[in-house]
């Protein structure tokens, strides 16, 4: 073989071994994360209960922890890591319940998905496809669990379900008022309910209820009672 020939094979050889060794590295990165990923879960807790809650069963999603909360008659029963929404795309907060179930509704949904009656747009807990997306804010809005996660989580909570969402604060950025709805109205119901004006859930619908409760408010500071909640109004509630 001539130098020059020799050179270029052994240059070639030294190629092909650079890009197998890339490619080794990154599959073994990616069995390393998930096994990595795999201990962080069993680190949030690997001494909880496996058998469904016996007493009324609740939820609390804490958006900023990226954990969902399982309570049996208001203790806290069990704890799971999750993924919430970016903040292009946020997980609505509020008071809200589980209303229809269903297996594999659809790609990137895993194996089980629970809808919410959050009513200004589609939103539930399901599976994934993407486990690595766990303990991360990822997802349009739904709150994301491991495959196996939301397999058990399933079998324990029936239709009607109560499911808070909480912790993230939102920016009040217009005049809320009667038909008005959002993640705002929301806020506003929740800081209404924390005073003691609004009894109802914090569904975030403005209606009724609320605008009696911000009425009420009103009256009590020497406002004029409009049942309008101005940008200045929340802000004086600290919202």
């Amino acid at each position: 073989m001539k130098p020059m020939q020799s050179f270029k094979f052994r240059r070639s050889q030294i190629f092909y071994g650079i890009a197998i060794f890339t490619i080794l590295s990154i599959v073994f990165s990616i069995i390393g994360f998930e096994y990595m990923d795999e201990q962080e879960f069993a680190a949030l807790d690997p001494n909880q209960p496996t058998e469904a809650p016996p007493g009324k069963i609740s939820v609390v999603v804490k958006i900023r922890a990226r954990v969902l909360e399982v309570y049996n008659d208001d203790q806290l029963y069990k704890k799971y890591r999750i993924a919430v929404g970016k903040s292009e795309t946020p997980t609505p907060i509020g008071e809200w319940n589980i209303v229809w179930k269903d297996y594999n509704w659809g790609t990137g949904f895993g194996t089980r998905w629970m809808g919410l009656n959050v009513p200004w747009g589609t939103y539930g807990i399901h599976g994934t496809n993407k486990p690595w997306s766990i303990g991360r804010f990822a997802s349009h809005g739904c709150i994301r669990m491991r495959n196996k996660d939301v397999e058990e989580l399933f079998e324990w909570l029936p239709i009607g379900t109560p499911v808070r969402i909480e912790d993230r604060k939102v920016k009040i950025a217009r005049n809320l008022k009667n038909k008005s709805s959002g993640a705002d109205v929301v806020a506003l119901q929740l800081k209404l309910k924390e005073l003691g004006y609004f009894q109802g859930r914090a569904d975030g619908l403005f209606g009724a209820m609320t605008e009696e409760a911000v009425k009420a408010y009103q009256t009590e500071k020497g406002i004029t009672p409009t049942g309008i909640a101005t940008k200045e109004f929340c802000a004086a509630l600290g919202i």
